[in-house]
């Protein structure tokens, strides 16, 4: 009885992880994943290889899968892998979108090997993501049903900021919406799968999911700041581009609704980015959307205090909340 007991401990024990092992795990296992692709997509994937970024989404579901031991399943690393698998395929495509020419530092993968090969491959690492994640074992309601479901937002949230690219009469309200799906939804996912992978109740999951949707609103609240006020060398992909692209953000919605005229000279036509930028910092567009990304932070900050949280744990999503909110 005794050895049985020992042998289902170490047994038990093989099938989880530190947090540094398993953080370990998931990046060699991404970057086998697009090494090793097959022939044909193998340069593109391992030039992606080379710009991998800090995996703040990937971290997330590591985090959340903390058990009361602070341990984690072998099994999340799977999971982690494939959320940072299809935060890249996005990335991919966005760069398409917006004619990007640097991504991480790097030229994009379509300035150096064009659009057309670049949707593909954005399309491939969509396939390899959804592939890994279907490896998961024992979650088949999550894996089948709450990730194609994240996805499908994510792609929605996205056609809507298209849809509504040179939009000057975009409200606050519906600018919250597009970025509550083109960002929040994918850190939704990874809290939701941790959590799940941690075997929280359900009442826990629940708590978990708002944990993400509110880190994934601060973190896109943040870099719509961050256009505006870094350097590239900084930000390592292009800045103050987002009116260029004809992309409305919090701080210029803001703007165009503090000083008179603005608007209407923007949809003129009569109006430079640098113009827009001195605009958006007299008007405070900065500042207040730094303060909606605090609502937030502080939505998140009472659920983190609600949690039954180990200090390892806690610490570790406290550090995802500042990192979004760029105070680390």
């Amino acid at each position: 009885m005794i050895k049985e007991l020992e042998l289902s401990v170490e047994k038990r024990q093989e099938t989880r992880l530190s947090y540094s092992q398993a953080f370990e795990l998931m990046k060699e296992m991404v970057d086998k994943k697009l090494r090793s692709s097959p022939l044909l997509v193998r340069e593109y994937m391992r030039h992606l290889a080379l710009s991998t970024g800090k995996f703040i989404r990937a971290t997330s579901v590591l985090a959340c899968a903390l058990d009361s031991e602070d341990l984690i399943h072998r099994d999340t690393v799977k999971l982690a892998a494939a959320i940072e698998l299809l935060h890249l395929a996005t990335l991919v495509h966005d760069d398409v979108i917006d004619d990007a020419e640097t991504r991480r530092g790097m030229l994009s993968l379509q300035k150096k090997f064009g659009k057309r090969t670049a949707v593909i491959c954005g399309d491939y690492l969509l396939c390899m993501a959804m592939k890994t994640a279907a490896s998961v074992e024992g979650k088949e309601d999550y894996i089948k049903l709450t990730v194609p479901d994240y996805v499908s937002r994510v792609c929605l949230g996205e056609l809507s900021q298209h849809i509504h690219n040179g939009d000057f009469e975009l409200s606050a309200y519906q600018y919250l919406k597009i970025i509550a799906g083109k960002t929040a939804a994918l850190f939704e996912a990874c809290f939701h799968g941790g959590a799940i992978l941690a075997g929280c109740d359900e009442a826990a999951v629940r708590k978990f999911v708002r944990l993400g949707r509110y880190i994934g609103m601060i973190f896109q609240l943040t870099d719509d700041c961050m256009d505006y006020e870094s350097t590239q060398q900084e930000a390592k992909k292009p800045v103050q581009a987002d009116f260029g692209q004809n992309v409305i953000t919090l701080p210029l919605i803001h703007a165009f609704r503090e000083l008179d005229g603005l608007k209407d000279r923007a949809k003129s036509g009569n109006v430079s980015p640098e113009e827009i930028n001195e605009a958006v910092r007299k008007s405070g567009g900065l500042s207040y959307t730094r303060l909606v990304a605090k609502r937030y932070y502080n939505k998140a900050m009472s659920i983190i205090d609600e949690l039954e949280l180990t200090r390892f744990k806690r610490e570790m999503l406290l550090k995802l909340l500042n990192k979004s909110y760029r105070i680390i």
